[in-house]
């Protein structure tokens, strides 16, 4: 039993070894000064008014489309197009001044990552009129894959006056660009089925051990010498030993 224990350590620590080395160079190369958020290209107009606290205008509506991804799923490092639709049921033509968005965790809405800001030099939406805007950006190829938060805003004028519309506050699915199966993945799923192994293999042996111990068991019996003797004796003179003496005599 503690060979095959042994074996068992062995063979993990040989499958565990590249993995760790990987996972090692994973650590340093993170820690070499790269930062998750990505800022893009934006205009000097973007930028006085995305640091302020914007409300929505009356009168305008927001929504969102993933034209090639209605799962939303998206891969890391690759750009990804959405587009924003916009009308305009105000009194005023609004002008559009940028599109925003921005990646938190779900369980404490903790940014993650700043996407691309997309910046508009002359787009507009005039009264009682709708229009669409695509939206292009990139998860970070370093991000966890998982659900993440996705918010994404839209930055407009009205008579010279900013606001800000939502148009999606939803949750999206990241996954790696690459193969079916990460490393990860197929080394978790290996140590499983080590795991499974070496379980099954120890019962089996823990099974016939027991079945052993329990052949190898001595039969007890009860000897019934003793009782016959005192049987004898309590029954000595009574018309019991005198038949069998008899019996005995006559054999």
């Amino acid at each position: 039993m503690t060979t095959s224990i042994r074996l068992f350590f062995l063979a993990f620590l040989v499958l565990a070894l590249p993995f760790l080395q990987v996972a090692l160079c994973q650590s340093d190369s993170e820690d070499s000064g790269f930062e998750v958020s990505d800022v893009g290209e934006e205009e000097s107009e973007a930028e006085e008014v995305f640091d302020l606290v914007l409300i929505s205008a009356p009168g305008v509506e927001t929504l969102c489309l993933f034209p090639k991804n209605r799962a939303k799923i998206i891969k890391a490092g690759v750009e990804t197009e959405l587009l924003v639709g916009m009308k305009n049921d105000g009194q005023s033509n609004l002008d559009i001044v940028a599109v925003k968005g921005s990646l938190h965790l779900p369980f404490d809405q903790k940014a993650v990552q700043n996407l691309t800001a997309l910046s508009f030099s002359n787009a507009s939406v005039p009264t009682s009129a709708q229009a669409t805007f695509p939206y292009v950006f990139a998860v970070s190829k370093f991000l966890q894959a998982g659900a993440f938060d996705l918010v994404g805003t839209i930055i407009y004028e009205i008579d010279g006056k900013p606001y800000q519309s939502t148009f999606y506050n939803g949750t999206i699915e990241v996954v790696e660009d690459g193969p079916l199966f990460r490393m990860e993945s197929v080394f978790l799923s290996g140590l499983l089925i080590s795991v499974i192994v070496f379980l099954i293999v120890y019962i089996q042996n823990s099974l016939r051990h027991m079945t052993k111990k329990t052949k190898r068991a001595p039969k007890v019996e009860v000897g019934t010498a003793s009782k016959d003797a005192s049987l004898d004796e309590w029954l000595e003179g009574t018309s019991y030993t005198q038949s069998s003496s008899k019996s005995k005599k006559k054999k």
